[in-house]
């Protein structure tokens, strides 16, 4: 099984990147216990069970935490668990008497995960909020979108997955490992603001240097350069081409068969307007699939721009097993990959306490 196998996590029931986090941990390999509520909870669009893909690998218990009983249920799972996650504002889990001090007597080698989007202290630590605020807060939002447009929001990936999910993950595999050595757990305090600012480390840099106009669509990979961005074709789809280094973009010139038409320098900045509109002239000439055959495959840095039903038919994605199809719902598969302990996905979205008697008795708990 995957690389995490034998390591127990318990899931307290939420939204967006908490139970992201978990479904990698899970597709890894760790047996990860998602405590729901007995009552259905307010935790965005109702989605039905089997598409609910963020819960899938799990088995799923059922407490009500405003009941002694049931918090002490909670509590001894905690006890015998290598790691915990949680996405409650600052101070819920203390006030449910679940917070790090509690399980970490309990458990002392407990690796006890919190998700939040301001982080457990600061001024806003106690505000609500979502993905698009947090980004907004920490720079990453204002480099997305036209030059001059509104900030375009890029999904929930930046802030949920990337800055909350993804961090909370490495922090938590971090945080095992390290017990290991020492014997000791601790809090890993995973902030969206946190994650996604370190996400976008390169702009600061770029920003103290003056490399990176602080404007969008003014910069090599942000839609202001002619040779980076997304082209609309004949048959009203979209190619996308990356010809960022020079030997790829002398490459797209004589694919495209247009050296004599540019003539400004690739790095000058005062040429890319009109460049792209050549470009944009171009593109339209010939539907994508027909660009797929002229430029797919070679080093121009070119990819279709496919939506996702589509995704899952493309020859180079059914060549890797990128997407599975667990009972009858295609969806991506674990990532990343091992050669030896391969991650699979163990089961199906569990339903609310579909597995509350089974797993108190696997992991030796008495109701």
């Amino acid at each position: 099984m995957g690389p995490l196998e034998g390591i127990k996590v318990v899931e307290f029931a939420g939204i967006g990147p908490g139970p992201f986090c978990c479904m990698l941990l899970a597709d890894m390999g760790a047996d990860v216990i998602r405590i729901d509520r007995t009552e259905p909870a307010d935790l965005g669009t109702p989605v039905e069970t089997k598409f609910n893909l963020l819960t899938r690998g799990r088995r799923s218990i059922a407490l009500d935490l405003k009941k002694p009983g049931d918090v002490k249920i909670a509590r001894d799972l905690v006890a015998k668990a290598d790691a915990l996650v949680e996405g409650f504002r600052p101070g819920v889990m203390e006030r449910l008497g679940l917070g790090p001090d509690d399980c970490l007597k309990a458990n002392p080698k407990l690796v006890y995960g919190r998700m939040t989007g301001w982080g457990q202290e600061g001024p806003l630590a106690q505000a609500a909020g979502h993905d698009i605020n947090y980004i907004s807060l920490i720079g990453a939002l204002h480099a997305i979108g036209p030059r001059d447009g509104a900030p375009v929001p890029p999904l929930n990936l930046v802030g949920d997955f990337g800055g909350g999910a993804l961090y909370l993950a490495f922090g938590l595999v971090c945080g095992l490992l390290e017990a290991k050595k020492s014997g000791k757990g601790q809090v890993v305090d995973a902030a969206m603001v946190d994650g996604a600012a370190s996400l976008i480390t390169g702009v600061f840099g770029g920003t103290a240097s003056g490399a990176w106009v602080n404007k969008r669509s003014s910069n090599a990979v942000d839609g202001g350069a002619h040779f980076y961005g997304a082209y609309e074709t004949k048959d009203g789809k979209y190619i996308s081409i990356a010809s960022i280094e020079a030997r790829f973009y002398n490459e797209l010139l004589e694919r495209l068969n247009i050296r004599d038409l540019f003539k400004t320098k690739q790095r000058d900045r005062a040429g890319w307007d009109a460049a792209k509109q050549q470009l944009v002239a171009l593109f339209k000439t010939k539907t994508r699939d027909e660009w797929c055959k002229i430029l797919e495959g070679t080093d121009v840095c070119f990819a279709p721009v496919l939506d996702a039903k589509e995704a899952l038919e493309h020859p180079h994605n059914k060549a890797r097993g990128t997407f599975i199809e667990v009972e009858g719902i295609p969806q991506p598969g674990p990532a990343p990959r091992f050669s030896r302990t391969k991650p699979v996905v163990k089961r199906p979205p569990p339903k609310a306490g579909q597995h509350t008697d089974e797993v108190l008795r696997d992991w030796g708990v008495s109701r």
